[in-house]
């Protein structure tokens, strides 16, 4: 399940590593830059961004202008949804914002995708990747390039919040204890198992299998089976 570029990432334990695995993951799918964005929210207090990525040091300033991300239509699509974004030219000109097009187009973000993963109490997790030419034409490379971002950012999030906001990350206690039984269920839900074939595999009801994997879910404080799968890897619950 965890091979390659993925187990990677997923290893990685200074800023650096991290780093460098991203961008040789960007490099990889065709993109020359990369960022991946950490933001922890305050109940009280402005909402920490932690940037790890190879944005160029002369469009640096520019890009880390939080301020200008209330206007720029990529980064809000990513605050309010979860579903990826593909954007060029066109995505700025149709919010009246051609300008800030025109301007981060020299530094060779012209055309790109991003998505964004929000996470429970208040984690926020944004990757984009971007590039001077344009996209594919053919729909299939480009759903694929978005599949593939998907998977990464999954992986990578787990990483981020332990080498870039790892004082203020919420961290699951030392302590966690699951059952049995919601360790068999997150056993087989790694193998690809549906909760129907979980439920057939144990000799337990769907609904059953559906609730032990919710509780697994809680108790690692993860937002979907996937994410609590790969922090029980993490925390060695599960092999």
């Amino acid at each position: 399940m965890l091979q390659g570029v993925y187990q990677s990432v997923l290893e990685a334990r200074t800023r650096d590593e991290f780093r460098g695995e991203v961008v040789r993951f960007a490099n990889d799918l065709g993109f020359e830059t990369v960022s991946a964005i950490a933001v922890m929210d305050h109940a009280l207090g402005e909402s920490r961004f932690e940037t790890i990525g190879n944005v160029p040091e002369s469009f640096h300033e520019i890009f880390a202008d939080t301020a200008s991300w209330r206007k720029d239509p990529v980064m809000q699509h990513c605050k309010r949804h979860s579903v990826p974004i593909v954007w060029n030219q066109a995505t700025y000109v149709s919010s009246q914002m051609g300008d800030v097009w025109e301007t981060q187009a020299a530094y060779g973000f012209g055309n790109g995708i991003a998505l964004a993963l929000h996470l429970p109490e208040g984690r926020h997790f944004i990757l984009g990747v971007d590039r001077k030419e344009r996209l594919p034409k053919d729909p299939g490379a480009v759903t694929r390039m978005v599949a593939d971002l998907q998977l990464f950012a999954v992986y990578a999030q787990e990483s981020a919040w332990r080498v870039a906001l790892s004082g203020e990350a919420t961290q699951v206690q030392d302590e966690v204890r699951l059952t049995p039984r919601e360790l068999e269920c997150l056993r087989w839900t790694m193998e690809g198992k549906t909760a129907w074939e979980v439920g057939a595999i144990l000799s337990i009801s769907e609904r059953t299998a559906v609730l032990h994997i919710n509780n697994s879910m809680h108790k690692l404080a993860c937002s979907n089976k996937h994410l609590a799968v790969l922090k029980a890897l993490r925390l060695g619950l599960i092999r």
